[in-house]
Parts: C-alpha cells; sequence; structure tokens
C-alpha cells in the first residue's frame, strides 16, 4: 500500500519529493546544510515502508531491532533554495554482516544537489550490532546492486 507522502519506486530506486520551506533555510534563503540529512533520512526510512518495513515492527520483535547511521560521506554540489522541488533519489545497496550500504542523491530536475554514502548499522536495543532480521533482508534483495 502506497500514500503520496511515500514517494515511489522506479527500477531500484526510491524517489520522494521534497519541497524548501521558509524554515529550511538560512536568512539568505539557503538550504541550511544539517537538513540535507533529514531529506536523505527521510528518503531512506520512506523506502523502507514503501517496501513494508516498519520500524515499528521491528521494535516489536521479539528480538527487538534499529538502526544507526555509523558513517555518512555527503557532498554538496549545488545550493538548494526556497521553494525549490526536490527529489531525494535512495537505492540500498548490499548487505554485509549487520551493515546496509545505500547510495543516495537530492536533485532539482537533473540538476545534482548533493549526494552522500551512507552505512547504517542494524542494532539490538543494548546497542550492539546484530544481523538484520531475515525477512528484513528478503524484502530488499530485489533492489540490491547486482
Amino acid at each position: 500500500m502506497s500514500e503520496p507522502s511515500m514517494g515511489w519506486l522506479e527500477g531500484r530506486e526510491h524517489q520522494l519529493p521534497v519541497r524548501i520551506y521558509y524554515e529550511d533555510t538560512d536568512f539568505t534563503g539557503v538550504v541550511y546544510h544539517a537538513n540535507y540529512l533529514r531529506y536523505f533520512e527521510r528518503g531512506r526510512s520512506d523506502f523502507f515502508r514503501l517496501v513494508g518495513i516498519s520500524h515499528t515492527a521491528l521494535l516489536e520483535l521479539p528480538e527487538p531491532t534499529a538502526f544507526t547511521i555509523i558513517r555518512i560521506e555527503l557532498d554538496y554540489k549545488r545550493a538548494a533554495r526556497v521553494d525549490d522541488a526536490l527529489l531525494v533519489r535512495t537505492t540500498y545497496d548490499s548487505v554485509k554482516g549487520p551493515r546496509l550500504f545505500v547510495s543516495q542523491r537530492i536533485t532539482r530536475g537533473e540538476e545534482l544537489i548533493a549526494e552522500a554514502q551512507v552505512q547504517a548499522v542494524c542494532i539490538d536495543l543494548a546497542g550492539r550490532a546484530r544481523r538484520p532480521p531475515p525477512g528484513m533482508v528478503d524484502l530488499l534483495r530485489p533492489y540490491f546492486a547486482p
């Protein structure tokens, strides 16, 4: 089931529209740099939601599971500004042990605004790394890089 706010899938890439509001910007009307991290988080979370992975359901498992970001490499290419319509593009590339590897881009039309390489780690509630639940990996597997 899809909601408009969840974005959509095109091939293995999830696409999430984001509108830039005044609250997202600094006094010059340019997006504040830390907000790109929020947009990337929305892209990763809505990708999960769209393929049937619920953060709430993961926490309700007999062995509750969550995620933490252990590495994010972010390159800013161009400034986004108030009223811009952006697209957050997310691909889950692979899983290795407890780690998920994610590639993300933010575009304005065809123009690249920012890109990120992300490593997320599956953890238990004590913060110890653990392998993701098999059902979750099965839902992501069709979207991994060949």
